[in-house]
């Protein structure tokens, strides 16, 4: 069985299909909605959206890795990556 990506273009039908605008303004608003949230990401606000989960930047620290190829240790930088914990209705209704 072969899973599909939702993109943004699917959004936007969605938006076009469910309330009527345009396609050109469905495109619009759904680019507005992911600038506004990567905007506040950058930011380093989290973003909870009621029924769905919550998005937030996350800083991991400096670690010891290892270079599976090689075998040799390593140090791994620190980084901020987006981390998601869905809801609890979310969680739910995936594992039913």
């Amino acid at each position: 069985m072969k899973r599909s990506n939702v993109t943004r273009k699917d959004l936007a039908r969605a938006v076009h299909n469910k309330l009527g605008f345009s396609q050109r303004s469905a495109e619009e608003i759904i680019d507005t909605v992911f600038a506004t949230m990567k905007s506040t990401l950058l930011s380093g606000e989290s973003i909870k959206l009621v029924h769905f989960g919550t998005l937030s930047v996350r800083k991991k620290t400096p670690r010891k890795g290892r270079n599976p190829r090689t075998g040799e240790t390593m140090e791994i930088c620190s980084r901020s990556m987006v981390s998601f914990k869905p809801s609890k209705g979310l969680r739910m209704k995936i594992n039913t």
